[in-house]
């Protein structure tokens, strides 16, 4: 065993990272930061029919977006590489014909066809539908008729019948697995491509890994890679199973439940600093009280002994209550740059902000940051200040269509028209002043102005909203609100 702590990350790239894949990289990060080791990147590309150089780069993007940076791997390099399973076939065929002359091995002609032909009927018949180990015993005269035939074996491991594999994991505790019901599995398939159990060991034995540390849902190819490690002579290292990550209907957490990709919550405007410190707590805890930490932190507290062995629960409302903190956490400034790509999207601004601009959207930040869950939530809360207010059909059925709001949309516009200046306070006191006049209350009275200047019976801080559209702009916008109103009740 490796003296120092070597972890691995290893997602094949069949699409976007996942936000279960997201917690299993995080937790091995942290392991390692923790323990003064490494944490390497790995990609298990050897499906050829889904993996993809795409999906590659979006992974890698995904993790130097959430912060997880590896110190050998895709872009670093280092002293184990290559790091991508595709460029390293050669290490996989030199080990199996290793495993072949020391006839823990053997080859198997069976075709897919045939495979599959016999799971059906062991399926009909009730059986077990595992491999039957016919090729297992083959003559040398067997052999080379299947070869004449022109078929190309696969190469699979002989499989002990008797006795237990025994798992000791970190945080399952002990686990054994009786031989006899392990499968004689595939190392190399017939195109040379080796499978996922294979490639692994041999993967994490030349990458000196420490520890395994991954998904519960590994824990049954864990027997298959113990018995691996045993026959190549090679040390075996720890295994740390994590517990399932379920949706709130306890079931395993997929599309159903809304998001799933870290890419996916990334647009939708999430930090990666509420991503992090949410994945921390999917079956990890400190204490029973704690729930806000920084990376820092999380790598200081963080232990595999405090990992829970039943499955974490996915709460969207704790990520997203999680996310509007670390939002009110992040400096106006940065905290206004972050949202000008979301304003971009929506096509509420064409080109990047200059000073000008950008200080005019400090001010909209300021009066909208407490509201705001979501980087996203910016447009919704203030799309109303670019371009042409559209005006809610509802809001004006309930709120417009009445001569109480036409008088008091004529009172407003003519109390904001005669300020001296067009400051948040001075709006706020000839609004209030016309509350008075008319002898209604303010809620009753600063609805009609609210739902004529922004579009919506909901909206961010009236006074702040009409100071940052202007004096040019809030008038128009009374004047048409009340023009619509003749039109209606006329």
């Amino acid at each position: 065993m490796a003296e120092r702590v070597r972890v691995r990350f290893a997602p094949s790239p069949t699409g976007f990272l996942h936000i279960g894949g997201a917690r299993t990289a995080l937790y091995n990060w942290l392991f390692a930061r923790q323990k003064g080791g490494a944490f390497i990147l790995r990609i298990e590309d050897t499906d050829r029919s889904r993996s993809t150089e795409e999906a590659i780069q979006a992974i890698v993007s995904s993790m130097h977006w959430l912060g997880l940076e590896w110190d050998e791997g895709p872009e670093t390099g280092g002293d184990f590489g290559p790091y991508r399973q595709t460029e390293r076939l050669s290490l996989y065929e030199e080990t199996a014909q290793r495993l072949l002359a020391q006839k823990k091995t053997y080859c198997c002609y069976c075709t897919p066809d045939e495979l599959k032909s016999r799971r059906r009927v062991a399926l009909k018949e009730g059986r077990t539908p595992g491999y039957d180990g016919r090729c297992r015993e083959l003559t040398a005269r067997e052999r080379d008729e299947f070869e004449k035939e022109g078929r190309r074996p696969a190469i699979r491991f002989a499989c002990p019948r008797e006795g237990t594999t025994v798992a000791n994991d970190l945080i399952k505790g002990e686990t054994r697995f009786e031989n006899r019901l392990i499968d004689d599995f595939i190392l190399l398939r017939a195109d040379g491509f080796p499978t996922y159990n294979f490639a692994v060991v041999v993967d994490d034995n030349a990458m000196r890994i420490s520890h395994v540390i991954r998904g519960e849902d590994h824990l049954p190819n864990t027997p298959k890679q113990i018995l691996l490690y045993q026959a190549l002579g090679f040390p075996i290292p720890d295994f740390a199973h994590l517990p399932m990550i379920l949706g709130p209907d306890r079931k395993p957490l997929s599309k159903r439940h809304g998001a799933t990709s870290v890419e996916e919550y990334r647009r939708n405007g999430y930090l990666p600093e509420a991503i992090l410190n949410y994945l921390a707590l999917l079956g990890w805890s400190y204490d029973e009280k704690t729930t806000l930490f920084t990376g820092e932190e999380l790598i200081e507290k963080f232990s595999l002994g405090n990992v829970s062995r039943s499955p974490a629960i996915w709460d969207p409302a704790k990520l997203e209550w999680m996310n509007g903190h670390y939002i009110r956490q992040i400096p106006l400034k940065e905290l206004t740059l972050r949202i000008v790509p979301f304003l971009r999207e929506a096509g509420l601004i064409k080109d990047f902000p200059d000073a000008e601009e950008l200080s005019w959207l400090e001010r909209v930040v300021v009066s909208i940051r407490d509201r705001m869950k979501v980087l996203g939530d910016v447009v919704t809360l203030t799309d109303f200040l670019f371009g042409e207010v559209k005006l809610d059909p509802q809001a004006v059925e309930r709120v417009l269509k009445s001569d109480e709001a036409l008088r008091v949309l004529a009172l407003a516009e003519e109390k904001l028209a005669s300020l001296p200046g067009f400051r948040k306070d001075g709006i706020e006191r000839a609004l209030r002043g016309m509350c008075e006049e008319l002898s209604l209350k303010p809620a009753k009275a600063l609805q009609p102005v609210r739902v004529a200047v922004t579009g919506k019976t909901v909206s961010p801080p009236l006074f702040e909203s009409i100071e940052l559209l202007g004096r040019e702009q809030t008038l128009q916008r009374l004047k048409k609100a009340r023009n619509l109103i003749s039109d209606k009740i006329g």
